[in-house]
């Protein structure tokens, strides 16, 4: 038996904006400690036995790099999957399956794990793993239960009938329900909260694909058939993956399967679907607050208060939200934490950048944050990480003046190359080519001031890139 962890790293986590961006998502985001939940959910992968193999990561193309480094930075070395664009869970682990060698199939583990998932108990996951291993071995289905401890509205349900005291089978799939029938499925003892985490083998998975959704395995084998699959990350075709049926693992196999079971899993779990739920998995005080950063409570009550760059001040809040970041800041009842998805879809239908991106924007380089901006001007903060090194480029509109106030920059204009150290700067004329590398241990900060008539970011014109975005704005 080989034990192959398959992490899904799509998704935007719209509903804990605006910390979570959908060009740097809550998976990616450091919110219960020290790592991101993509980090964490990695990291208890060490407590599971047998030791399963290299995990494959499925992820958006657009997160590549930011990928990339997070796990580099655990010392892994995954494979990953790149989606040209999302298509639920079902086609992302069908993708996963298929690069199972046939004749292992039937013998290689699929435990299938959501990056942005709290589990406070890792091992009492990896004894749940333990038990449904003989199950999925012999063709079962397995999803891993959450007993419930409260009538929570905001889950699905699985009802279990018979089995054994440890591992049940699925009667029945059930949708996200009103509270006085959550209450109900708590107090029958019956019911799970549907966690989204699975264990089957490959071959058993792809079966039953194949008998429920055929149109899905057939555009999932031409993704992956116009991919190079000797090194580096899995590029999916773009146009066949586009047409391939997106759907959820529930929806596209589980909840029409006859062969699923389901292991009750008590582990300290949350898929931080909220800010509501992320308050209840972090450290409260003696009033039941979260303050996090530079914030300043009086005579408020079980509420969460984060600040990002700067002073926060509430008096007096009762079960409440308030999130700052460099560019937004949120404020919402804890009881009406879920509709944030609501306000970031009208932000988005407003054709604003906010649900897209930050005010400091991430690049496979390292980052820039923008300062200042008015007509004709723009100032911005670079980042770039040790050992980087951005694009040669031009642009056509706009000069830029560098200035280091951190580390030492190389850089290229025209054909002279040359170091900068801190206090020294440089000026880019409209139309020269250009580069900065980062020859240090040490991230190198460069203040940069634009100037020109249009500072837009698709005034780009690359000519060489480390990172293969020749011909991109990003």
């Amino acid at each position: 038996m080989t034990l192959q962890p398959v992490i899904l790293c799509g998704g935007s986590g719209s509903r804990l904006w605006p910390l979570s961006r959908a060009r740097f998502p809550k998976q990616l985001l450091p919110l219960t400690g020290d790592h991101s939940l993509l980090q964490e959910t990695c990291t208890r992968l060490t407590r599971l036995d047998p030791k399963p193999a290299t995990p494959i990561i499925v992820c958006n193309e657009a997160h590549r790099f930011l990928v990339g480094r997070q796990i580099e930075a655990l010392g892994i070395e995954p494979r990953l999957v790149l989606e040209p664009q999302g298509r639920n869970t079902a086609p992302a682990v069908a993708v996963a399956a298929l690069l199972i060698d046939t004749g292992a199939r039937a013998e290689t583990l699929l435990l299938i794990l959501p990056a942005d998932h709290v589990i406070r108990d890792p091992d009492a996951l990896a004894a749940a793993v333990a038990i449904a291993a003989p199950a999925a071995l012999e063709g079962r289905l397995v999803t891993f239960g959450i007993v419930p401890t409260a009538p929570e509205t905001g889950y699905g349900y699985i009802r279990a009938v018979a089995g054994t005291a440890t591992i049940h089978v699925v009667d029945r799939f059930v949708e996200k329900p009103d509270f006085e029938t959550a209450r109900r499925y708590v107090q029958s003892g019956s019911y799970y909260w549907n966690s989204g985490m699975f264990l089957f083998s490959a071959a058993a998975y792809l079966e039953e694909l194949q008998i429920h959704a055929p149109d899905m395995v057939a555009g999932c084998r031409q993704a992956l058939g116009a991919a190079s699959l000797d090194s580096g990350p899995v590029a999916l075709d773009a146009d066949a993956f586009a047409a391939c049926p997106a759907d959820s693992i529930d929806y596209a196999v589980m909840e029409k399967t006859d062969r699923a079971s389901v292991v009750p899993l008590e582990a300290g779990w949350s898929d931080v679907g909220s800010w509501a739920a992320l308050h209840e998995v972090q450290d409260r005080d003696n009033d039941g607050n979260t303050l996090i950063g530079d914030v300043v409570a009086v005579d408020c009550r079980d509420s969460l208060l984060r600040s990002e760059s700067r002073l926060v001040t509430a008096v007096g809040l009762q079960g409440c939200v308030v999130i700052e970041t460099k560019d937004a800041v949120l404020v919402v009842p804890k009881n009406r934490a879920q509709d944030v998805k609501k306000l970031v879809d009208e932000l988005t239908a407003a054709g604003r950048e906010e649900p897209q991106l930050g005010r400091e924007v991430f690049r496979p380089w390292g980052s820039y944050d923008s300062l200042e901006n008015a007509d004709g001007f723009q100032v911005k903060r670079l980042t770039v990480l040790p050992g980087a090194i951005l694009s040669l480029q031009l642009h056509h509109h706009r000069a830029e003046h560098w200035v280091v106030v951190a580390g030492v920059a190389r850089i290229t204009l025209d054909e002279k190359v040359f170091d900068l150290g801190v206090n020294e700067h440089t000026f880019i004329p409209v139309g020269a080519k250009h580069r900065i590398e980062n020859p240090g241990e040490a991230p190198l900060h460069i203040i940069e001031v634009q100037v020109g008539d249009y500072l837009g970011e698709d005034d780009i014109v690359r000519f060489e890139d480390k990172y293969g975005r020749q011909g991109r704005t990003d």
